[in-house]
């Protein structure tokens, strides 16, 4: 199961609106585990209906601000097959001697 997280937001300090959120995500599997980072940016008007200000913001807010605008479940997915490629290799190097 995949599990995110913010990181960093960016905001303005005129009104508290909030301008990037720095998202990451991990995916554990025993010995296996494979993560992703990015960011979103937003453009916050404090007189809109439902303006939430950085002061009284909470994690699970941000984070459905983040899946509005990623493909949340491509990304997770992108995670999972990246432990199964870890687990079964289609490549590998070094030398035979």
């Amino acid at each position: 199961m995949a599990t995110w997280t913010i990181a960093q937001l960016e905001r303005n300090t005129a009104d508290g609106g909030v301008t990037v959120a720095h998202w990451r995500v991990s995916e554990v599997d025993g010995d296996y585990s494979a993560s992703s980072y990015g960011t979103v940016g937003f453009t916050p008007d404090a007189s809109a209906d439902g303006f939430i200000a950085y002061g009284v913001l909470v994690e699970d807010t941000v984070l459905r601000w983040v899946w509005e605008q990623l493909d949340k479940d491509a990304i997770e997915e992108s995670l999972t097959a990246n432990i199964e490629l870890q687990k079964n290799p289609t490549t590998a190097d070094g030398v035979p001697w």
